[in-house]
């Protein structure tokens, strides 16, 4: 049997679908319609094909097998939340007429790690440490002392991942209606 080729790439608009999947992901269907209600696919692929939002295919990376697209992770610049956050706002308004109440997750100071999943078919292939690993590493090169991320105390799988990949906890922070660890990993020293 061949061994699957995994490849990481930057996103490109075409790849909003699958961004928007990675987004309800890695959040959870019923907390993204919470606060985006019944439109929420329409909206995160709307926002993925955009490149002033946080979920913009500008700030992902998508990972490949054999070709197929298996599953993303995207992350951008903490300081540029509250400019970013314009463009969610603005299209939370356009399909539900309603204000949206967003949650802050990060702030000026870390590269901020925003969502990251692999599709269940391509799960077990090790697709998320490498999709997290090249993300820091973009981060770095892009200048980032840290990279930044929220985990719930339940996601045991994937909090393991992040401590194991060198993520620590500088603190906690509610976002999205729970209760969360904020972890860090700092570029390693040369």
């Amino acid at each position: 049997m061949k061994a699957a080729k995994v490849t990481i790439e930057p996103a490109t608009k075409e790849d909003a679908s699958l961004l928007a999947k990675v987004v309800g992901m890695a959040v959870g269907e019923e907390k993204v319609r919470k606060s985006s209600g019944a439109f929420f696919s329409a909206i995160l692929e709307e926002l993925a094909q955009r490149e002033d939002s946080p979920y913009s295919y500008r700030h992902a990376l998508v990972a490949r097998v054999d070709g197929k697209s298996a599953g993303g992770i995207i992350g951008y610049d903490g300081d540029a939340l509250p400019r970013l956050r314009l463009a969610t706002q603005e299209v939370i308004r356009k399909h539900t007429g309603k204000e949206p109440r967003l949650d802050w997750e990060t702030e000026g100071g870390e590269f901020y790690l925003d969502s990251v999943s692999v599709l269940p078919e391509f799960r077990g292939l090790g697709i998320g440490k490498k999709l997290v690993l090249a993300l820091c590493e973009k981060a770095y090169q892009e200048g980032h002392a840290c990279v930044g991320l929220l985990v719930e105390p339940e996601n045991k799988g994937a909090d393991a991942l992040y401590r194991a990949l060198g993520f620590e906890e500088v603190g906690r922070r509610r976002f999205l209606g729970s209760d969360m660890y904020h972890l860090q990993r700092k570029k390693p020293q040369a």
